[in-house]
This record gives C-alpha cells, sequence and structure tokens, in this order.
C-alpha cells in the first residue's frame, strides 16, 4: 500500500474540517462584532470624523463574512493535512492572530481605544507575515487563501489610524456624549 488516504478520504476529511471551521470562524467574527456593537449604528462611532477612505458601511459585513469563510477553509486545509510538517505551528499562530483579530471590535467600538486598536492591527499584520509561509508550507493554496485577508487588514489599519488622526480627542472617549471637532 503506497497512501494512508484515498484522494476521496483526503475531500471528504477536507469537508469535515470546513463543516466545522467555517461557522466557527464566521460565528466567532459575529459574536465579536455584536459584543462591540461594532458599526455605523454605534453612537460613539457616529459621531467621528470619516476619512474619505471610508467605504459605505455594507461594504464590512460583506467582506469580513467572505473573509471568514476564506479563512475558514485556509485553516479546514491546514487542519486536515494529518502529518504534515509544521501544521500543529501554524495552527498556534492562526489561534493567536485570530484572538487578535476577535479582540480589535470591542478594543475600537467597545472601549473606544482607538490607539490600541491600531497596535492591534499592527501586532495582527506581523503575525500574518509570519501564518502565510506557515499555512504555504502545509498547503500553498491555504496560504493564497489568507492573501485577501491580509490586504483588508492591511486597509483597516490605515482606516484605523485615519479615524484616529481625524479624531484624536474621541481615542478612550467614554460614552457618546464625546464632541467629536471636524
Amino acid at each position: 500500500m503506497r497512501y494512508l488516504a484515498s484522494p476521496a478520504q483526503l475531500r471528504a476529511s477536507l469537508l469535515r474540517w470546513s463543516l466545522f471551521t467555517v461557522p466557527a470562524v464566521l460565528g466567532l467574527g459575529f459574536v465579536s462584532s455584536i459584543v462591540a456593537n461594532a458599526g455605523p449604528q454605534n453612537p460613539w462611532f457616529a459621531a467621528l470624523a470619516k476619512p474619505a477612505l471610508y467605504p459605505p458601511p455594507a461594504t464590512f459585513g460583506i467582506v469580513w463574512s467572505l473573509l471568514y469563510v476564506l479563512i475558514g477553509v485556509a485553516l479546514a486545509m491546514v487542519a486536515s493535512a494529518r502529518g504534515a510538517q509544521g501544521r500543529g505551528v501554524a495552527a498556534a499562530v492562526f489561534a493567536l492572530q485570530l484572538a487578535l483579530n476577535l479582540a480589535w471590535s470591542p478594543v475600537f467600538f467597545g472601549l473606544h481605544q482607538m490607539t490600541i486598536a491600531l497596535g492591534i492591527i499592527a501586532a495582527m499584520i506581523l503575525l500574518m507575515l509570519a501564518l502565510i509561509p506557515l499555512f504555504w508550507r502545509v498547503r500553498p493554496l491555504a496560504g493564497a487563501l489568507l492573501l485577501p485577508y491580509m490586504a483588508w487588514i492591511c486597509f483597516a489599519s490605515v482606516l484605523n489610524y485615519q479615524f484616529l488622526a481625524l479624531n484624536p480627542m474621541a481615542d478612550g472617549a467614554q460614552g457618546s456624549e464625546v464632541r467629536v471637532q471636524i
């Protein structure tokens, strides 16, 4: 016998992992945004001056949903690569990166800490610079599926910085009574 598993068995394993990882990543992202009251309905955020690069608010839900699906599939590809060298390290770095991702919304929208949120995004970018090659070594397609996410968090870091630059008095502000200067 030459192979431990047939191609059909490998596809089935990927499907089983995807049925777990995709909803888990989507669900965690959804819970994070709900807990943080993320989005344009947040009174503190609604009062902020918006940067010119700020896309229509509906864009965020669409883009994050698509990205979380890609991230979940990439994770499933790595998880299903049983016996692959570096799989455990890749999963550990992924978990750390996802924890930071899930922390960003509560820090930015919930605690109104734009500077700390910017630091979180910077740490996410650094972890992604490590994670993409780790996933790539296990499954090249898994690494490639993380590239749109990397591009989006780079864009989000620019937005975060611009929000901070336009609204310095709102950084760390308590409540929605804070007046933002335009």
